[in-house]
């Protein structure tokens, strides 16, 4: 039988974690972290599990946000180098990325600057909504930056982060609140030379087809109007394949 997706944040993983965090924090109860999760897991689902791990970060690593940050920072490891990899190789992450989901909204500064550099290890297009939510402003100021970076994942979570219907995250509807901005974040993506990206803003184009449908037109229209390359008539038809428009 195929193993399932939540199994892999099992006791194994919660060792790999505490060996990484170890390693780079000695003072660390590694014992402890683990017999915590070997309770903890074996009856939760998927997310359940990755707040468990993050219930059991909150037990074990330091009260103090910024000292937690900088011992995650030190066990992200090297850069993917392609688009793929996100899950076959920083799987294990995503119970970090949980833990600044949870209280990224501490510190901004210090919670974007990790995601960026999470981001490009795993995703943190789940640790940047509640940093959205809180922060609408400054975020979109740091999103449209990252739309334009020369990093694949940095840009494709310039988007990711901005969907309405995320899988496995809260409804936000930042689109629609900050839609000027939404619109520039898309719009420096329209062109991206990689499918990984594209696919991105095609979805965010879908989501918004489905809630806005108006609001979806609008920047399909002035997207069809200014010479569209091939890239962006590919993320256009991606965005209505659901057929709820006419455009």
């Amino acid at each position: 039988m195929a193993k399932k997706f939540k199994d892999y944040y099992d006791l194994d993983c919660a060792v790999l974690l505490a060996d990484k965090i170890k390693a780079v924090w000695p003072d660390f109860n590694k014992t402890g972290f683990a017999a915590m999760l070997k309770d903890e897991l074996p009856d939760k689902e998927f997310m359940e599990r990755q707040d468990a791990f993050v219930d059991a970060f909150e037990v074990y690593m330091p009260d103090d946000y910024e000292e937690t940050v900088s011992i995650f920072h030190q066990i992200l490891g090297p850069e993917l180098e392609t688009t793929t990899g996100m899950f076959a190789v920083g799987w294990w992450l995503w119970p970090v990325g949980r833990y600044i989901e949870r209280h990224g909204s501490k510190d901004f500064l210090l919670s974007v600057n990790f995601i960026y550099e999470l981001t490009k290890r795993f995703t943190g297009e789940f640790a940047i909504r509640p940093i959205i939510e809180k922060w609408p402003v400054e975020a979109f100021t740091v999103i449209k930056e990252w739309s334009k970076d020369s990093n694949v994942h940095v840009r494709r979570l310039a988007s990711e982060g901005l969907r309405i219907r995320l899988p496995w995250a809260k409804k936000s509807i930042a689109a629609l609140e900050y839609f000027d901005d939404y619109k520039d974040v898309l719009s420096n993506l329209k062109s991206d030379p990689e499918k990984f990206v594209q696919k991105s803003v095609g979805n965010n184009l879908n989501d918004l087809v489905k809630e806005f449908p108006d609001k979806a037109k609008e920047i399909i229209t002035d997207w069809q109007q200014d010479n569209p390359t091939k890239e962006t008539l590919w993320i256009i038809k991606h965005g209505l394949r659901s057929g709820k428009l006419d455009v």
